[in-house]
């Protein structure tokens, strides 16, 4: 344990792994109980898009993948508020476009890089301080947020239309809702990948969801799933020198399945 703690790439892991985990739990609550679950890796690849345009323009690709992401997701609510296509539809049209343009671009550059892969399956080591800043700062402006919005978040996902009918801006909600999950999930795919990065949204709402009789119990046990899954995996991963990413992912399915046999 104190070997691990006085590696500096590990303090910055295990930061970012508690940060990762809180947001990724957190907002796993909505995408679960909205059943938008395809979401999480529709913005994942569209984050691939935006990286890959980091790499061509030799920058740092979080700096690009943010706001691309971002525009990508209120696309996708804008299209399903203005049109009478389902959600998935619109996910899946952005994100054959997203990982498309991220392979043009990934072709056009001169020289190989192995950043592409990194960010595509995870690793702790790519993690900078950059990443802790921004990290951080979601965190706090999602505390923030939903000591406002949580109840309104809350209502619109178990009744739309009610809250509706209750004069709640539910528009306003959604893409402001749309525009945290795709933030988080761009800084999230440093540490779980592209690949994992939703599974790591979906498993510990799911597994929360199968124990909770409240919305409230379900977002504080998906929250706790998510940050001791994450530290878990992050000694598991560095004394099995196995991928952080994959070996966290490990730990929540097996969550999800004790979950599954206490629930019985």
């Amino acid at each position: 344990m104190l070997e691990i703690l006085s590696m500096s790439f590990m303090q910055r892991a295990l930061v970012a792994g508690l940060l990762v985990g809180f947001l990724g739990s957190y907002f796993g609550v909505f995408i679960v109980q909205r059943k938008m679950s395809f979401l999480g890796d529709g913005l994942a690849h569209a984050a691939f898009g935006g990286i890959a345009l980091g790499l061509l323009l030799e920058t740092e690709p979080m700096w690009i993948a943010v706001p691309f992401t971002l525009v990508i997701s209120l696309a996708i609510t804008y299209i399903k508020d203005k049109t009478n296509l389902e959600m998935d539809t619109s996910i899946g049209i952005f994100f054959a476009l997203s990982v498309a343009l991220g392979i043009i671009f990934i072709s056009l550059r001169k020289h190989y890089t192995t950043d592409a892969f990194t960010y595509m399956f995870g690793s702790i080591l790519s993690v900078n301080n950059s990443d802790l800043i921004i990290s951080s700062l979601l965190v706090i402006i999602t505390i923030i947020l939903s000591l406002k919005y949580w109840k309104k978040w809350a209502y619109a996902t178990f009744d739309p239309e009610l809250a509706k009918a209750d004069k709640l801006n539910t528009k306003f909600d959604d893409y402001l809702l749309s525009a945290l999950i795709s933030i988080a999930i761009v800084i999230s795919i440093k540490l779980v990948g592209i690949v994992l990065i939703a599974s790591f949204l979906v498993i510990p709402a799911a597994s929360a969801r199968l124990l909770s009789s409240t919305y409230f119990k379900m977002t504080v046990l998906s929250v706790i799933f998510g940050l001791s899954s994450s530290l878990a995996g992050l000694f598991l991963s560095y004394y099995l020198d196995l991928p952080s990413g994959a070996t966290i992912i490990l730990i929540q399915a097996i969550i999800f399945f004790v979950a599954i046999s206490l629930k019985k």
